[in-house]
C-alpha cells in the first residue's frame, strides 16, 4: 500500500478544524452577546460551548465514574482515557482531554482510511473519500468529546491489518472498539470472511491455523467484560442494551423505523416544523447509506460491504419507536461507515457537477448544524 500524503492529509484536517472554530465563535457570539452593544462573552465559554448532550456525559463519567443505570448505556473506553489524563491534569480538564482524543484520533483514522480508499481506487478516491468525510454536515460530532472518533480509528486499522494478514493486531484493534462502541463486536464478521480468503496459507499447518483463529476471540472479548461490569454494577450484564428504552429504542423489524420515519415526515409532522427538519435529516441519512451500500457492493472488498451491511442492520434494529423521529441520531452513527465515504467518493470522480454540489451543499450544512450544537439546540 502506498504512504499516504502527509501534507495533504494534515492540511484537510487543520482547515477542518479551524472552519468548526469559526464556526464557534460566530454562532457563540452574535447569538449570545446583546445587539449593538461591546459587550464581550466569557472566552471560557466559546470552549464549553461543545459540552452537550453525549459529550457531557462522557465527561461527568470519566470525571465521576459511572453513578446511574442510564450511564451504561457509554462504553468505557472513551471516558477511561479522559480520565487516565484528566485526574493528571485537573478537574478542569475533561472537556478539554476529550476533545483532542476525538481530534486526534480522527487524524490518525484520516490516515489509514487513505491507505484503504488508494487500495480501493487509487489517490484520486482516497484524497476525495476523506474531503467528503471531513465536510460530512454531522462531522462536527469528530470534532467534539464523542467516541465516534476513535471508534472510527479502530475500525479502520482493524480492517488495515486484516488486508496485511496481521491477525493478532487486528484482533486487539477489535477489542478496543468493542470497548468503544456495542458495534465493535461486529467486526467478528468481517474477520471470518478475511480469515476465509487466507485460508490456503493459514490452514496449512495446524500452528497456522491456531494463530489465525486465536484472535478473533478478542473482538467478542471486548464486549463481554463490559458485560461483567454491567451485571456487577447493576446485575443485568446487557444493562447498555436494556437502558436503551429511556430513550425510546427497542428491538422492531428493521423497516419499521423508516416507515415511521416516513409516515411521520409526509403525514404528521406539519411541514415547516422542528421535527419534520431533524426527521429529515436522520432519514436522509439512513437512506442515501443504504443507497451507498447497495450501490458499492461489487466494487469494494466483500468484507466492508459485511461490516456496512452489519452496521446498518443494527441501527435499523432499535430505532426510537417512542419518538417523533425514530430514527434519531443515525444521522451521526453514518459517519462510521467509512466504505460508503469511498463509494460516495467513487461517484464524484465520475460526476463533477455531484461533487460540486456536494463541495457547496456539505459545509453549507456542516456550519449550520455545528451552529446549532454549540447553541445547545437538539443535535444528537
Amino acid at each position: 500500500m502506498k504512504r499516504p500524503p502527509i501534507r495533504e492529509i494534515v492540511w484537510l484536517f487543520i482547515l477542518t478544524r479551524l472552519l468548526l472554530m469559526l464556526v464557534t465563535y460566530f454562532s457563540y457570539v452574535l447569538l449570545t452577546a446583546p445587539k449593538y452593544s461591546s459587550t464581550t462573552v466569557d472566552s471560557l465559554a466559546l470552549f464549553t460551548s461543545w459540552n452537550h448532550w453525549d459529550a457531557e456525559n462522557y465527561v461527568r463519567i470519566a470525571q465521576f465514574g459511572y453513578r446511574d443505570k442510564l450511564d451504561l448505556a457509554f462504553f468505557p473506553l472513551f471516558p477511561l482515557l479522559m480520565s487516565a489524563i484528566g485526574h493528571i491534569l485537573g478537574s478542569w480538564s475533561y472537556l478539554l482531554v476529550g476533545t483532542l482524543i476525538s481530534n486526534l484520533a480522527l487524524l490518525g483514522a484520516m490516515f489509514v482510511i487513505y491507505q484503504l480508499a488508494a487500495d480501493s481506487g487509487g489517490d484520486k478516491v482516497a484524497s476525495r473519500t476523506l474531503l467528503y468525510l471531513c465536510i460530512f454536515p454531522t462531522a462536527f460530532f469528530f470534532f467534539a468529546a464523542y467516541n465516534e472518533s476513535l471508534f472510527l480509528f479502530f475500525v479502520v486499522s482493524f480492517f488495515l491489518a486484516l488486508r496485511r494478514q496481521r491477525w493478532w493486531l487486528a484482533g486487539v484493534l477489535g477489542f478496543l472498539a468493542a470497548l468503544t462502541r456495542n458495534a465493535g463486536a461486529l467486526l467478528a464478521a468481517p474477520y471470518l470472511y478475511e480469515l476465509w480468503l487466507a485460508r490456503e496459507s493459514i490452514l496449512s499447518t495446524r500452528r497456522k491455523t491456531i494463530l489465525g483463529l486465536l484472535p478473533i476471540a478478542l473482538i467478542p472479548l471486548g464486549t463481554l467484560l463490559y458485560c461483567l461490569y454491567c451485571w456487577q454494577y447493576s446485575g443485568d450484564p446487557l444493562a447498555f442494551s436494556t437502558v436503551q428504552s429511556h430513550w425510546a429504542r427497542h428491538i422492531s423489524l428493521p423497516w419499521i423505523g423508516i416507515w415511521q420515519a416516513l409516515f411521520e415526515l409526509f403525514w404528521n409532522q406539519p411541514f415547516g416544523s422542528f421535527n419534520q427538519a431533524h426527521i429529515l435529516l436522520d432519514l436522509g441519512a439512513t437512506v442515501s447509506f443504504i443507497v451507498l451500500l447497495i450501490a458499492g457492493r461489487h466494487s469494494l472488498r466483500m468484507s466492508y460491504t459485511i461490516w456496512t451491511a452489519l452496521m446498518l442492520l443494527l441501527v435499523l434494529l432499535a430505532p426510537s419507536t417512542g419518538q417523533h423521529d425514530s430514527l434519531i441520531s443515525n444521522q451521526r452513527f453514518v459517519l462510521e461507515l467509512f466504505p460508503c465515504f469511498i463509494t460516495l467518493a467513487r461517484f464524484g470522480i465520475k460526476h463533477p457537477r455531484f461533487h460540486q454540489a456536494l463541495k457547496l451543499i456539505f459545509p453549507a450544512l456542516l456550519a449550520t448544524l455545528s451552529a446549532l450544537f454549540v447553541m445547545n439546540r437538539w443535535m444528537v
